[in-house]
């Protein structure tokens, strides 16, 4: 390929992670259509519901109201940047921040294109021994291991229509919502692992609307880190199908060899993108198996006049 008409572009750690934004739908769509939207006068943050053994609360990321760089932030230890013609990839590559090398700084691509209108795609990620995402299209994500991550994303329109040198920033929003166990009674010495089974929502995604492509529910498996005696306190990812989206959720309690020791069914639990759901309650104690209901009395609002 012809060198002039070729274009290095150098995506600067300027690629600062949005974890703020009131409204995640919100500060998404600034990134993705680049369009202001008016701010919301009302935050229904938190909601709190009580559910006969287990108690759901949803609310902020502790970390929504800042934006971190990627270096700075450790909950992204990967980084996939990619840009298409269409349909048709033309770059693509990933960065590990374990693994980057000490001129290296994670966050900052240096790269060269040919002259033409592009769509940016980047992806920010917790990865962990064993994950692999893969990015397929500007529309198809998917995690194919075990569990989704705490997952981030960006999409933007990079035209390129000179041979003068480009730099490219982008800011990436949250896009998972999050689900936190903790439990209100003390690990047995036989319980291993938890598995939370998901009725809805998804490990595929669309990297442009941050929404799952698929709808069918998962499950994972989860290591228990307390000691035993000790309450614990476990965390499971997953994509919504649309902003807020509500399902059922089942979480067992194993041992070792993978028998159930306790099932409890929590039905209707809320979720919203770029919110923390929480359920407490007894997983290691109170039966063999465990029925839940959804108590229909709420908290009052809380509203926030700006």
């Amino acid at each position: 390929m012809n060198d002039k008409i070729m274009k290095k572009i150098v995506f600067l750690a300027g690629l600062t992670l949005l974890m703020a934004a009131s409204c995640s739908k919100e500060s998404f769509n600034e990134v993705t259509n680049n369009t202001p939207e008016v701010p919301d006068t009302v935050t229904l943050v938190p909601v709190h519901v009580h559910v006969s053994d287990f108690s759901q609360t949803q609310e902020d990321f502790p970390e929504t109201r800042t934006t971190s760089t990627p270096n700075s932030y450790s909950g992204v230890k990967a980084m996939i940047l990619a840009f298409y013609s269409g349909d048709t990839e033309v770059y693509k590559t990933t960065q590990f921040k374990g693994s980057m090398g000490e001129t290296e700084t994670f966050g900052e691509f240096t790269l060269s294109l040919p002259i033409g209108k592009y769509t940016m795609i980047v992806l920010g990620y917790g990865y962990f021994d064993g994950d692999e995402l893969t990015l397929t299209s500007p529309t198809q994500a998917a995690y194919s291991s075990d569990r989704p991550r705490e997952t981030f994303s960006a999409t933007q329109t990079v035209n390129i229509t000179t041979t003068e040198a480009v730099e490219v920033s982008a800011t990436l929003s949250r896009i998972v919502s999050k689900l936190q166990i903790v439990s209100t009674d003390g690990r047995t010495d036989d319980a291993a692992n938890i598995r939370i089974t998901f009725s809805a929502g998804g490990k595929a995604f669309n990297p442009t609307t941050g929404l799952a492509t698929v709808n069918t529910g998962f499950n994972n498996t989860l290591s228990i880190g307390a000691k035993v005696g000790n309450t614990s306190n476990s965390a499971a990812y997953l994509f919504l199908e649309t902003d807020e989206q509500t399902m059922n959720v089942t979480i067992e309690t194993l041992d070792a060899q993978g028998n159930t020791i306790k099932s409890s069914a929590v039905n209707n639990v809320s979720f919203k993108r770029n919110r923390v759901t929480k359920l407490l309650g007894r997983l290691y104690t109170g039966g063999v198996s465990s029925s839940f209901r959804l108590a229909t009395d709420w908290l009052d609002d809380t509203v926030i006049n700006f």
